[in-house]
């Protein structure tokens, strides 16, 4: 337990030592909430009714929580090429340990890089539906968070070259993105775009959160919860044999 601890413990200093990281990893979802937001405002208005901003509020929440956990599962690459992956390995401690401390800790520093984009969604103008669903809402950041992490370390796992990440991000990350109902809802699309969001598992985690936040559901809560708990456990244990494989 004590070795969880110590790598969740130093995947967070890590996070909190790089100020402009913090600062960078917050541009991109502030320019989707003001930019689509108040852009985009009007036309969804009229076409669908409603704020356009309260809708694309929990995808930019997701997208900031996704980013920080791909970058962090993929951290994996980075210290093996600097040797302190081998440090961390030849420790008499078990891979297990060492995967979920990792992943833990990312997830944690994921789901606070999500806190902190929600809470300015706030100021720029998102109104939750209420306060009681804070707790679901939160509960599905987790769950994205510890997806997305297990997933880069199970990608890092099987990559030594550091750069192929920006592939991984522009034809996985961005297209799933994309393709989860985060910025544009689901409903009306083509068929074919319907069953790309429907085998999506980020579509799940983003229509949880809106459901709990903005009161709006494609595929229903259960739906929701039931499909992203069952992922993220399978991706969970695929990060853990790919991390108990991994050869340095």
């Amino acid at each position: 337990m004590s070795t969880i601890y110590i790598l969740w413990l130093r995947q967070i200093k890590r996070y909190f030592r790089s100020r402009s990281r913090i600062i960078a990893s917050l541009g991109q979802p502030l320019l989707f909430m003001v930019g689509l937001g108040f852009g985009f405002g009007p036309i969804y208005q009229k076409a669908l009714g409603g704020s356009y901003i309260e809708f694309i509020g929990p995808g930019v929440i997701a997208m900031g929580i996704i980013f920080t956990a791909m970058f962090t599962g993929i951290e994996i690459i980075w210290d093996r090429q600097f040797g302190f992956l081998k440090e961390t390995l030849v420790a008499p401690v078990s891979r297990l340990k060492i995967m979920v401390g990792r992943t833990l800790g990312g997830a944690t520093v994921a789901v606070f890089q999500g806190l902190i984009i929600f809470i300015l969604a706030i100021l720029i103008g998102f109104k939750p539906v209420g306060l009681q669903y804070l707790p679901v809402a939160f509960t599905f950041m987790v769950l994205l968070a510890l997806f997305f992490t297990a997933f880069g370390t199970a990608i890092a796992s099987v990559m030594e070259d550091m750069q192929a990440f920006p592939l991984i991000m522009n034809f996985l990350v961005m297209p799933m993105f994309f393709l989860s109902g985060a910025i544009f809802p689901i409903k009306g699309l083509p068929a074919s775009l319907v069953y790309l969001a429907k085998v999506n598992p980020l579509s799940y985690g983003v229509d949880g959160m809106r459901a709990a936040l903005a009161g709006q559901t494609y595929f229903g809560f259960f739906a929701d919860y039931s499909a992203l708990v069952l992922i993220t456990a399978i991706l969970l244990i695929l990060g853990s044999y790919l991390f108990s494989k991994i050869q340095i």
